[in-house]
């Protein structure tokens, strides 16, 4: 019997929207393998690879990485990733990058969380951080029993430069601006699947009842095997 093909998918979503969670779901459940640019260009640049150092020399000028630079570090790191079933985090984020992966390989699905800005911005900016400690509050789900006051030492508060809310409101249209082109890429051909929501605990089963249409679950086969 011939093997099931593999499954490529790729997750898109703006910062904020539950990306990391959904992913994590995502590989415990159906055993994929994930490759999230950001986790790849943190180690070429602490590993000081040519493509790191590179890298390092646009970030640190506060600019966007080329799209051959990027493409370049993850089509390299898919070369070992050919006998397995993967999800892309965080790439592809323009079309030209978009155009480059379609050349190496075929793209089964793309997987897009479609969070209301709103939400994400109150999200984002509802998290209070205790410097000392790296204690984090939100807000809305876990705030300090005193406002702007740490539980345990009675210190202030403090807000992340990333959670302020221009910096956030900064960050979401640079994502919409970037990636709406490449969303419609995907649309066009026919493999965009959007899952609409608030709340990353509600859109999660449309995730998991979509994708058990392609690939078993893993983690209830582990379940049944005594460890």
């Amino acid at each position: 019997m011939a093997p099931p093909p593999l499954l490529r998918a790729v997750i898109m979503g703006p910062p904020g929207s539950g990306k990391g969670t959904i992913s994590a779901r995502i590989i415990k459940h159906f055993g994929m393998k994930h490759l999230s640019s950001g986790d790849l260009l943190r180690v070429n640049m602490q590993k000081k690879t040519e493509v790191g150092i590179l890298a390092k020399s646009y970030i640190d000028q506060g600019r966007l990485i080329p799209d051959d630079i990027m493409t370049r570090l993850m089509l390299n790191e898919l070369k070992g990733l050919d006998r397995y079933n993967w999800l892309l985090d965080g790439f592809p984020r323009t079309v030209a990058q978009a155009e480059a992966l379609d050349k190496e390989c075929q793209i089964d699905t793309v997987i897009d969380l479609d969070v209301p800005f709103e939400t994400i911005k109150c999200r984002l900016t509802a998290r209070w951080v205790h410097p000392t400690s790296g204690r984090v509050y939100n807000l809305e789900f876990s705030p300090p029993k005193v406002q702007g006051i740490d539980d345990i030492t009675g210190e202030p508060l403090v807000q992340r430069d990333d959670d302020k809310p221009e910096t956030v409101t900064k960050r979401l249209q640079a994502y919409d601006a970037q990636t709406k082109p490449v969303l419609e890429y995907y649309r066009k051909k026919g493999l965009l699947k959007s899952f609409s929501g608030t709340e990353t605990n509600k859109i999660w089963p449309h995730i998991y009842t979509f994708l058990q249409t392609k690939l078993p679950d893993v983690s209830q086969k582990d379940a049944a095997t005594p460890t």
